[in-house]
């Protein structure tokens, strides 16, 4: 390190400073990092291969990657897939080839983001991987098994990184209060306890975050009497606005654990999910419209008023926005849960789903076609405000002509609902 190197870390962002240089350093991943793991047993033995680390952000996998390479005495190179292409890879490749070939050193290539290549440009780092030219070590946020190539998740070991613990958090902001090189250890910081566990519980499992949003408060408060004190007040100010990152598997985990609670009629639960989307950026409309169809699909028939309900917050989030379109929304969210439950409609609509791909060239019986042109008169139809209001008479192909598919449930209003008399009849004979 020298003079110019030193200068640039001091003005570097508090996160950075406390990045861990070695393996006793490293926090959280126990799963990954603690004596006697794999991954961890392979980098001390520097037999670590081609992997990929996938999780949340701010969790080590940039961190951990840095660290393989000085713990190897490797040479250790960095590319970010958004902003680099194949020709920065390829000179890359060429020059730890060529330092391979001379040396015997190997090379860690870190692609950060490297689910944003496309095919052309993994295909550009395969011949590189398989022949040891480099040891490839991506980094992503996105599962790697849906959002990258085949041909690069089976050449790498997958190690999936999970959100940092309380705990973790808790002790990463010790340690840059009380670290005097590197972190904050030179002020007199008095954090308290209800600020610090606010630090904690907004980053969203995010080192990185905990220690920016740490280091603006501790930054942006005066000093009084040779203390900077960090209130719970202060810390609320510098996480105002943050919201939690979601990464394509948990925005789709989180949509199927509202859906879900939707259907098993748990409001709070559902609520709960809800909002939490939303805090994470999701569009409110997505929310409601998921809503409107399990209006149809779980309450249906037992609680025809949860589709009208729900169509008028969807309707409310269009016209009112954020905020004030989120009151009806939940409103909606509270009603669809409490209402009984049916799911006849879903179930009528796949069985004439299923005939209609058996009988697909079915012909409309005689007495249904259209008849009005001149000349023809009506053959056979009973209208059936002639008779009433209801007559009994055959609307369905011939092959088919005795199939039922929706039958109302007990539940809510849907059992007021009757069958016509010959269904009743067909139905019990069936049994």
């Amino acid at each position: 390190m020298n003079l110019f190197t030193d200068n640039a870390l001091k003005n570097s962002p508090l996160a950075e400073r406390m990045r861990p240089i070695s393996l006793d350093e490293f926090f959280g991943q126990p799963h990954l990092a603690k004596k006697g793991t794999l991954l961890r047993r392979a980098i001390e033995v520097d037999r670590l291969g081609s992997c990929i680390f996938y999780g949340p952000p701010g969790t080590g996998k940039t961190t951990l990657a840095s660290i393989i390479a000085r713990t190897t005495n490797s040479n250790f190179r960095m590319l970010n897939a958004v902003t680099s292409g194949v020709a920065d890879a390829k000179k890359i490749i060429e020059e730890s080839k060529n330092e391979l070939e001379m040396f015997g050193r190997k090379t860690y290539l870190l692609l950060d983001e490297c689910h944003r290549w496309s095919k052309a440009q993994s295909d550009a780092v395969l011949e590189a991987i398989e022949k040891g030219y480099i040891i490839f070590v991506g980094s992503t946020t996105e599962n790697p098994y849906t959002s990258m190539t085949r041909a690069i998740v089976s050449r790498c070991r997958i190690f999936e990184f999970k959100p940092l613990t309380k705990k973790d958090i808790t002790d990463v902001i010790d340690r840059a209060l009380l670290d005097k090189d590197k972190g904050l250890g030179n002020i007199n910081v008095i954090l308290e306890p209800e600020a610090k566990e606010h630090l904690v519980l907004t980053c969203g499992g995010d080192a990185r975050v905990a220690l920016g949003n740490l280091e603006l408060a501790v930054l942006s408060t005066p000093s009084v009497k040779g203390k900077v004190t960090v209130t719970k007040d202060i810390a609320k100010e510098c996480t105002t606005g943050r919201n939690l990152s979601l990464d394509t598997d948990q925005y789709y985990d989180m949509l199927s654990a509202f859906c879900k609670s939707l259907r098993g009629s748990d409001a709070d639960a559902a609520l709960y999910w809800s909002r939490r989307m939303i805090k994470a950026g999701i569009d409110p409309l997505v929310i409601a419209r998921r809503l409107v169809v399990h209006s149809s699909e779980d309450v249906g028939l037992a609680n025809s008023q949860a589709l009208v309900v729900s169509m008028s917050a969807l309707q409310a989030i269009e016209k009112l926005g954020v905020p004030e379109g989120l009151i009806p929304l939940s409103h909606a969210i509270i009603y669809v849960c409490m209402s009984p439950k049916s799911n006849s409609v879903i179930t009528a609509m796949g069985l004439a789903d299923e005939d209609v791909e058996k009988t697909y060239n079915g012909a409309v019986p005689d007495h249904l076609k259209n008849h009005n042109y001149s000349g023809e008169k009506r053959k056979k139809y009973k209208y059936p405000h002639e008779y009433g209001g209801y007559v009994e008479q055959q609307y369905l192909p011939n092959e088919i002509a005795s199939h039922i598919y929706y039958l109302p449930s007990e539940n809510g209003s849907e059992k007021s609902i009757m069958l016509p008399e010959w269904k009743t009849k067909f139905l019990k004979d069936k049994k």
